[in-house]
Parts: C-alpha cells; sequence; structure tokens
C-alpha cells in the first residue's frame, strides 16, 4: 500500500468526494423519494401516472446508461444556468462533474427508496386511513400524519440496505466526477502497476470506512424503533 501511502492527500479528496456525494444525493434522493411514493398511494390520477412511469423506467435503467443519458443535459444546467465557482470544501472542489453525480444519483437513488416506503405504507392497516378522513382529515395529512410515521419504522432495515448499494454506487461516477475513490484507484493503478493489489485493498477499506458505521448505526435506530412498537 505504499502508493496509498505516497499520496495520502490524493486519497483524502477521492474518499471526501464518495461522502460528499453520497450524503448530499442520499438526502435529496430520500426526499424525492418519499415525494415519488406518496405520488404512487396518490387519490389524483395524474400524479400516480407520474410516480409510476418515473419509477418502472428509471429504477430499469442501468445506472451507467442514466450517467450518459443525463450527462449532456445536467452539464449544460449546470454550466448556463447554475454556474458553478468551484470552491473547496473539505478538500473537495466543488465542480459541474460533483454536481452531476448528485443529480444522477439522486434520481436513482429515488426509484428504490419510493418502492420501499410504498410497501411501509402499504403494510398499514387500511382502517386507520379510513379513521382519519372519519376525522376529516386531508389525504396530506393522513399521509404525514398517520401512515408515513407508521411506515417508516417498518422499513429501516431496506432503507439502510438501499442507501449501502447507492454509497457503492458512487464508484460509478469514476468517469464524470474524476476525483471520487474509483477515480482515485484508477489513477494510482495506472502510475503503479507493481501496487496494483495493495491499492484496491486500501480503496476497499475506505467505502468499508463508509458504509460499516452506516449498517451499525442502522442496527441501533432498528433496535430503538423496534422497542417503540
Amino acid at each position: 500500500m505504499g502508493a496509498l501511502v505516497d499520496n495520502a492527500d490524493l486519497l483524502w479528496q477521492g474518499f471526501s468526494a464518495t461522502l460528499l456525494i453520497s450524503v448530499v444525493a442520499g438526502i435529496l434522493a430520500f426526499a424525492w423519494g418519499v415525494i415519488l411514493a406518496a405520488f404512487r398511494v396518490s387519490p389524483i390520477g395524474p400524479l400516480r401516472t407520474f410516480g409510476t412511469v418515473y419509477v418502472n423506467v428509471v429504477r430499469n435503467s442501468p445506472l451507467t446508461v442514466m450517467f450518459l443519458f443525463l450527462g449532456g443535459t445536467t452539464s449544460a444546467l449546470v454550466g448556463i444556468v447554475i454556474p458553478v465557482s468551484r470552491n473547496t470544501y473539505f478538500g473537495v472542489t466543488i465542480n459541474n462533474g460533483i454536481i452531476f453525480a448528485i443529480v444522477a444519483l439522486t434520481l436513482y437513488t429515488a426509484t428504490f427508496v419510493c418502492e420501499v416506503v410504498r410497501s411501509g405504507i402499504n403494510s398499514v392497516g387500511v382502517g386507520q386511513a379510513e379513521a382519519a378522513r372519519s376525522l376529516g382529515l386531508t389525504f396530506g395529512q393522513t399521509l404525514s400524519q398517520i401512515v408515513l410515521p407508521q411506515a417508516f419504522r417498518s422499513v429501516v432495515p431496506p432503507l439502510i440496505n438501499v442507501f449501502v448499494a447507492h454509497i457503492k454506487n458512487t464508484s460509478v461516477a469514476a468517469g464524470f466526477a474524476g476525483t471520487e475513490l474509483a477515480a482515485v484507484s484508477y489513477r494510482l493503478s495506472n502510475a503503479n502497476p507493481g501496487d496494483v493489489f495493495g491499492i484496491f485493498i486500501g480503496i476497499g477499506l475506505a467505502y468499508l470506512a463508509i458504509t460499516v458505521p452506516l449498517s451499525i448505526a442502522a442496527e441501533q435506530l432498528e433496535k430503538k424503533v423496534a422497542v417503540l412498537r
């Protein structure tokens, strides 16, 4: 792993970029996924149709194809409508590639979040929604105050699995963001062909440094939710 030690600054840059993309895209994907789940169970036909078509098309498309398809459009929007100043935060230069990776992963991961949340919504007894409506609550109030709080308790484990996969999917951004862990591994492997094995072990440990704490936190949250039940 001598190449990693000699290029610790580059490794940290890749780790920081991967962490940044994972966290920002994960938060946005969760929010968009919950909205899509609400669309899919909505009594309004056009919203249900939009949610169904969006989820089925995006979820069943390869992530690499999604990156390629969204590349030109997103880059154009970021460069023209939302110009980027290339500021650096925590060693990560926020450029068009980083923002593009966040957009692509948000749109993709949200479909899986949607289906997990929708399954949780469907697990809540129909009688509770009917009781809420009989009290005069609107669909939005019933969903946000009665159904979703119960649904989230039942979907903690599958949601964590979605986000662990999401973190690993950031490696697809290597050809676009250019600075995350997978891109760093390619760069170091090409420059140090005799130390490829050590480089890949080090990069794998870096991914584990992100996913393992998430899994541990998920187990603790799951135990807490089980007690609340």
